[in-house]
């Protein structure tokens, strides 16, 4: 284990010394639509899509609409009515001090959105082969995550309801509400954030596709994040990979990775949209001329290093099934580590070759080039075309910004009813809380969770793993 832990270090050490919306032709959504359907059971039909917004986003807009039915529906066979769902989406503290917490608006989300379920089922409209179909974003994906369970309790039949979610936090394997859901299984919460690791999505109760954009930090986190390298990098892919779903081809989202499972008939279908660009590199590349061929010298040694978080040298997601709810870990296997040296010399022979390419491409010395945009800002600028209505008429656009501003409205509304001695609606009063009274006691309860175990090397590691891996976060939080 000492030796695993020095190779790690060790490869640690080593790296420290403007666009349009993208219409597809026809041809490439059909050809999307039926390599999907190839490997689901059935097709959406054409019943009414329930659309929540995410974070920040309390309704999503007609664009939003568009773009979900586009990318996530149509190509799984979707021919039916959208309809937007409002739903609070705060985020406290990253949608400002005193704003409704995390537990509230998610508990606020899931009975309006249960609501709506059953109002579709009282009309008579819903079957097997026309489910309710109701999307899930960020948040939203959280929301849905948390109703599964109460569906038959609900008089809810889970088979006449399909989830399709994105950019999920409670992703089984990798999602950041279940990597920190320790130890193994359980849900601690901050109580001062109002926010609880509430654990994984289930995958056996209600027919669902999920898909995760490579190295987004909320639904795609690393297991062994004492890699401060690869934190910082999905703590970056929040901020490009993690907002730009809406804005990605239906090329990208047909080329996903239909990961594996613990059993082949599981309810739950997982996809995996591979990220051209390390977050980390990301504002490398918005550097005119210069940027793109030092990211792609870079990129192929930086990205053994980043995926070592993940356990793979390969690949920016842990190698195991997708089902199985998957905690963090302190160090990857040997047989990994044993890699790396081989990986980084190829990946810097690798980098050389792409930066001379780079270098002598034309198009690279473009004020913007094809590159920068097809890698960083066209997803962006996409995704927050269709989710702002940007492309919609003047009134479009008003009527949204009406819309978004009651949302946000209420985050305060709600959130000054829930100050109290334990949370107070002061970012860094609350940070500093969970600093002190959250994370100690989970840090006791690892280290004797992994003694009594017999590893003792984990009992030290895993904790201050957990450090490691929320640390950024919650200084991002405090300062807000």
């Amino acid at each position: 284990m000492q030796r695993a832990l020095g190779a790690y270090l060790t490869a640690g050490l080593v790296i420290t010394g403007a666009g349009v919306l993208v219409v597809p032709p026809a041809q490439s959504v059909a050809a999307h639509a039926q390599v999907l359907l190839a490997g689901a059971e059935s097709s959406l039909g054409d019943g009414t899509a329930l659309v929540m917004g995410a974070s920040f986003i309390a309704t999503p807009s007609q664009g939003w609409l568009n773009a979900f039915d586009k990318l996530y529906l149509q190509p799984h066979g979707f021919t039916g009515d959208m309809r937007a769902v409002t739903t609070p989406e705060s985020l406290y503290p990253f949608t400002g001090p005193f704003s409704m917490t995390f537990d509230t608006s998610t508990a606020q989300g899931q009975q309006i959105i249960l609501d709506a379920i059953k109002e579709q089922i009282a009309a008579g409209v819903v079957s097997h082969d026309n489910p309710v179909v109701v999307s899930g974003y960020s948040q939203s994906s959280t929301v849905d995550s948390l109703l599964m369970s109460r569906l038959a309790a609900e008089g809810v039949d889970p088979n006449d309801v399909h989830f399709v979610l994105l950019g999920d936090p409670s992703n089984p394997n990798g999602g950041l509400l279940e990597r920190f859901a320790v130890p193994d299984g359980n849900t601690p919460d901050a109580t001062s954030l109002g926010l609880t690791f509430s654990g994984a999505t289930p995958s056996d109760i209600s027919p669902t596709d999920i898909y995760t954009y490579e190295y987004d930090g909320f639904a795609d986190f690393p297991k062994y994040p004492i890699n401060l390298l690869s934190d910082l990098n999905a703590y970056l892919g929040i901020v490009f990979n993690h907002i730009a779903y809406l804005g990605l081809t239906p090329d990208q989202v047909d080329n996903a990775i239909q990961l594996s499972t613990s059993t082949a008939d599981s309810l739950t279908n997982y996809f995996m949209i591979e990220s051209p660009s390390l977050p980390l590199l990301d504002p490398l590349r918005l550097i005119p001329v210069v940027g793109n061929p030092l990211a792609d010298l870079l990129q192929p040694s930086l990205s053994v290093l980043v995926n070592l978080g993940y356990g793979s040298i390969d690949n920016g997601w842990s190698p195991g099934f997708a089902d199985v709810p998957t905690p963090i870990g302190f160090l990857p296997p040997q047989s990994v580590l044993d890699q790396v040296p081989d990986a980084l010399l190829n990946g810097l022979q690798q980098g050389v070759q792409d930066a001379f390419k780079t270098l002598m491409d034309p198009t690279n010395y473009q004020l913007i080039s094809p590159e920068t945009m097809d890698y960083v800002l066209g997803p962006i600028i996409n995704s927050a075309t269709a989710a702002f209505n940007l492309d919609g008429s003047q009134d479009d656009i008003s009527n949204y910004l009406s819309a978004f501003l009651a949302g946000a409205a209420n985050w305060f509304t709600q959130g000054f009813g829930e100050l109290s001695f334990t949370h107070t609606g002061l970012p860094a009063v609350d940070m500093a809380s969970a600093l002190l009274f959250t994370l100690p006691p989970l840090a006791l309860e690892l280290f004797n969770t992994e003694m009594a175990a017999g590893n003792p090397l984990d009992a030290i590691g895993e904790p201050l793993a957990a450090l490691v891996g929320l640390a950024p976060l919650m200084l991002v939080g405090a300062l807000l």
